[in-house]
């Protein structure tokens, strides 16, 4: 079959076939990496500078080391933009395309391992009646561990290439690239089972509430469904496209195996969005980090007939105690 071949030789090399499909997808990156950039870097000013993340709870040192995921992987985005302008959907670089494989798969774990942990956390303050990192009180040296067990398994994507989709099915037995799609598929589909059980159990302790303040456990009820939505609209389609493409190579479906490659790069690009979605968590899940963020950056969205209440008092210069918070509240953020 001459023709089904020739649409396998085209699957096979990295070139971006589909040219306007890969401009839009380049320039989706380009406006991920414009958005989010400045939004992750003014959380890590406040992280250090306001909050002081080391002497703060230990949900603020995960917080701190999801944000440098977020950064260092909105780094890759300017390159992998121009590589797709390019009509390429790697470098033919065997070293630049090994540092972003290896880079865009580390962050992208250690920010979902950070994102579990914390939902974790939550749910044995609020179901099991224990703060387990408190107990523990070593997250900076959990945090440390949690970076160092992610690359013996981000090391696969460095040894073959991955991102063209040329890997499993193509070559028969091999034991690097069955291992790299276990990686794959476990660093997401795992974490996700834990936080939906974690939001279910969440949401029946709010629901079993009759008495008390709930004001706290309607905020960790929010922090593990933000969670779970982040996955369920980032990585959740990726891997199901990632699933498909797959079962089409395997069955070797040259012609549908194309449009797969095409929508899995799509949906791999728009999975970036965590590193813009991350930030509005942080928001919305304490009013602390909230109220700060918001008086040190948009005073005016805590404004009231033009008057900045929420970050300045009457005479406008002196912070309100009663409206910003201290370095010390920031500190409990979630």
């Amino acid at each position: 079959m001459p023709g089904a071949q020739m649409v396998s030789n085209d699957s096979n090399n990295c070139t971006a076939e589909n040219t306007p499909l890969y401009d839009f997808l380049s320039a989706v990156m380009i406006v991920e990496f414009i958005l989010a950039l400045p939004l992750n870097i003014s959380v890590l000013y406040l992280f250090i500078f306001k909050m002081k993340f080391w002497k703060s709870n230990s949900n603020m040192v995960f917080l701190f080391n999801m944000v440098l995921a977020d950064i260092l992987l909105l780094i890759c985005l300017p390159v992998k933009a121009y590589q797709y302008q390019n009509g390429q959907r790697r470098s033919e670089e065997g070293v630049v395309c090994k540092a972003m494989l290896f880079m865009l798969f580390l962050n992208r774990g250690a920010s979902i391992a950070f994102l579990t942990v914390i939902s974790i956390d939550r749910y044995f303050l609020v179901v099991q009646k224990k703060n387990l990192l408190k107990v523990m009180k070593k997250s900076p040296l959990i945090s440390v561990l949690i970076w160092v067990l992610l690359l013996p398994l981000t090391v696969p994507t460095m040894l073959r290439t991955f991102e063209c989709c040329n890997s499993h099915g193509r070559e028969k037995d091999n034991f690097t690239d069955t291992l790299r799609e276990i990686v794959f598929f476990t660093q997401i589909l795992i974490p996700f089972a834990i936080l939906v059980f974690c939001t279910v159990q969440v949401v029946r302790r709010l629901k079993r509430k009759t008495v008390g303040n709930k004001t706290k456990l309607r905020r960790a009820v929010f922090l593990v469904t933000s969670v779970v939505l982040v996955f369920s609209v980032c990585f959740l389609p990726c891997t199901i496209s990632r699933m498909v493409l797959l079962i089409v190579r395997v069955k070797e479906l040259y012609d549908i195996e194309e449009i797969a490659v095409q929508v899995y790069d799509g949906l791999m690009c728009f999975s970036y969005m965590d590193c813009l979605l991350d930030p509005l968590v942080y928001c919305f899940c304490s009013t602390n980090f909230k109220n700060l963020y918001l008086s040190k950056f948009f005073p005016f969205l805590l404004s009231k007939d033009g008057q900045h209440t929420d970050s300045t008092n009457s005479s406008g210069n002196t912070p309100n105690p009663k409206r910003v918070n201290t370095v010390k509240e920031a500190g409990d953020l979630l």
